[in-house]
């Protein structure tokens, strides 16, 4: 079909401007809302015709190179702490090997894709759902202009474990078990469904961990970076499910598209944009539900789509996915982190250059205007 590329390792055809428009829009609204965009991504690749178990790996692949993306924009800032966040990611060492495990076990029985449409169906309803609450919650309060102050880092059973250590950056002293078991269930998540786990980590980090609202967006990121890494070289070396004809519009739709959204959140009042981007998640949700239960697949015929004449490139990607499959997945990851550090310094270097032509603009014209009401006698 017109537009539609073969994927060598997915051995299906996919429309990748789709993708990479897709993987734009999603990135938008992730830049704009501050939420991770795996959780809508996946799903859409998928419905693309993508089996679950290619969309997952290669979705986190993905969030490995937005993840990289933003996180050197916070480490140019110093709003990150790296023993909180190397803490999280040792527990969620464990909790990507266990996710993969788990995965493996449903994948072996043939049930994997059910079990992620479920996971997807639950999660986007659960979350969408509350999005739409605390929208509600907002209107009314600002309606009746009324302010409530939350009482952060509420003291609870984890306060009590042992293994007390200090962390210098977030000026706290707890256990460290508390981040160990918050990356453990976030690995858990980034395994099974290939997303970043931000969705848990962030209120996790505020209301369990009580770190200090400026460091939580860039030790999330850093936290995601390496379990996406785990995650992409575990499914990699397992299953050889990296597809780089796909990652690669997928990474640069969503890391172009989290800056775009990053500027325009400064510029939108997105409280009233919460409520559309709640639907929206609820409507993939209920998409998903109707694709797992009611859709007639009887037409289906389960088969990959084999295709005898590979071009050379997409030959050598199947040969050397499947001969050194280690490599493979390490060369994605190193990709993905090339594309998302290039993009972060570009905008490092572009964004004083472009300000500075906005701001000798802007004085142009006022003084174009001057020149108009007050003209020289």
């Amino acid at each position: 079909m017109l537009m539609e590329y073969f994927l060598p390792i997915a051995e299906v055809y996919i429309n990748l401007p789709l993708v990479f428009i897709l993987s734009l829009v999603v990135g938008v609204l992730s830049g704009l809302f501050g939420v991770g965009g795996g959780f809508l991504m996946t799903p859409f690749l998928i419905f693309m015709g993508v089996p679950p178990t290619y969309a997952v790996p290669n979705e986190a692949n993905n969030i490995l190179g937005t993840s990289i993306s933003g996180s050197t924009t916070h480490w140019f800032k110093g709003t990150l702490d790296y023993k909180m966040g190397l803490m999280i990611v040792s527990g969620g060492v464990a909790g990507t090997i266990l996710g993969i495990t788990t995965f493996t076990f449903f994948s072996d029985i043939g049930k994997i894709s059910i079990i992620i449409s479920l996971l997807y169906m639950y999660l986007l309803a659960m979350v969408g759902t509350l999005m739409l609450i605390q929208t509600y919650r907002e209107k009314v309060l600002q309606r009746k202009k009324i302010s409530i102050k939350q009482k952060l880092h509420e003291h609870n059973w984890l306060q009590g474990l042992p293994i007390r250590m200090r962390f210098p950056k977030s000026k706290l002293y707890e256990s460290a078990l508390t981040p160990i078991l918050l990356g453990l269930v976030v690995g858990f998540v980034a395994a099974m469904m290939g997303i970043g786990g931000a969705f848990l980590m962030v209120p996790a980090m505020i209301y369990i961990v009580g770190m200090p609202i400026k460091l939580i967006p860039g030790t999330s990121l850093f936290v995601t970076i390496f379990i996406s890494a785990i995650v992409t070289i575990l499914h990699a070396f397992n299953y050889g499910s990296i597809d780089l004809f796909l990652v690669i519009p997928l990474i640069l739709g969503s890391i172009v598209g989290v800056q775009l959204g990053q500027k325009l959140g400064q510029f939108l009042d997105s409280t009233e944009l919460k409520s559309l981007f709640a639907m929206l998640l609820i409507s993939v949700a209920i998409a998903i539900g109707y694709d797992s239960f009611f859709r007639d697949k009887s037409n289906f015929n389960g088969e990959k789509i084999i295709k005898k004449d590979l071009n050379a490139l997409a030959e050598f990607t199947v040969n050397f996915a499947s001969d050194a499959p280690f490599l493979y997945g390490t060369l994605a990851i190193l990709l993905a982190v090339a594309l998302g550090a290039l993009i972060a310094f570009m905008r490092k270097v572009l964004s004083p250059i472009i300000k500075k032509m906005l701001s000798d603009f802007r004085k142009k014209e006022v003084k174009k205007e001057d020149e108009v009401k007050f003209p020289e006698k």
